[in-house]
């Protein structure tokens, strides 16, 4: 394959996993972490999202960036023989893979390289239909515009990839950000473009600060609370 496959996937944890000994919560973790740490190398990037008190739903996620398909049922496969997989579901879980842009100069696709920015808003992305059936020219005009306020945000950085045919949305969106903040001001600039109005979906919204994968399953339980303590 020529790209990369971008996924995206979301835990929750059961409360009751809550009320188990502090040892046994914590091997689980250790396992948990571990299995990812040493799964690592093999991926061009993965990295953990705490979601824990924004969302009910979520409390983390991993943003997996690999050339091998076979590395995202590998790294699930060895989760799911962790302790602690056994009190977490999956509510959402995304893929996509990268393509040469449409709307750009491009001819091979554009590698993902996350910047390390502190914080990671996705999102599934999905047109009208009525989109595809705009000449040529309207849709370059439309996403000229679109990137040209994108490029006025220096601090945050796009990294769209594409789902059509390999799941149910057409587009995964990622933007690293500095502050969340100044996402929610890129979008209100957006939505007065013309691009906007194809828009038939675009959530749900998940807005992760970037930790490392231990970090993130300490604040499963407030671990790192009750060890500042």
């Amino acid at each position: 394959m020529e790209g990369q496959y971008v996924a995206y996937t979301f835990y929750r944890v059961d409360p009751a996993w809550r009320r188990l000994p502090i040892e046994e919560r914590q091997a689980g973790k250790d396992a948990f972490a571990e299995t990812v740490e040493e799964l690592a190398d093999r991926f061009d990037a993965l990295r953990c999202y705490t979601t824990t008190g924004v969302r009910p739903e979520v409390d983390f996620f991993l943003w997996k960036i690999t050339q091998r398909y076979e590395d995202l049922i590998e790294l699930g496969t060895a989760l799911n023989g962790t302790p602690l997989v056994g009190w977490v579901e999956t509510p959402y879980s995304y893929l996509a893979t990268t393509k040469a842009s449409t709307y750009t100069s491009a001819r091979k696709p554009r590698k993902i390289v996350p910047k390390g920015s502190p914080y990671l808003v996705v999102y599934p992305f999905v047109k009208v239909r009525s989109w595809y059936a705009l000449p040529q020219e309207d849709r370059q005009r439309a996403m000229d515009e679109h990137m040209r306020v994108g490029h006025e945000f220096a601090t945050i950085h796009n990294h769209t990839t594409y789902s059509f045919g390999i799941d149910d949305q057409e587009f995964m969106t990622a933007f690293e950000c500095d502050e969340p903040a100044d996402f929610m001001h890129l979008m209100l600039t957006l939505r007065d473009s013309e691009a906007s109005k194809y828009t038939e979906r675009d959530t749900p919204i998940f807005v992760g600060r970037h930790v490392p994968v231990r970090e993130a399953l300490d604040a499963l339980d407030g671990a790192s609370v009750r060890a500042e303590a």
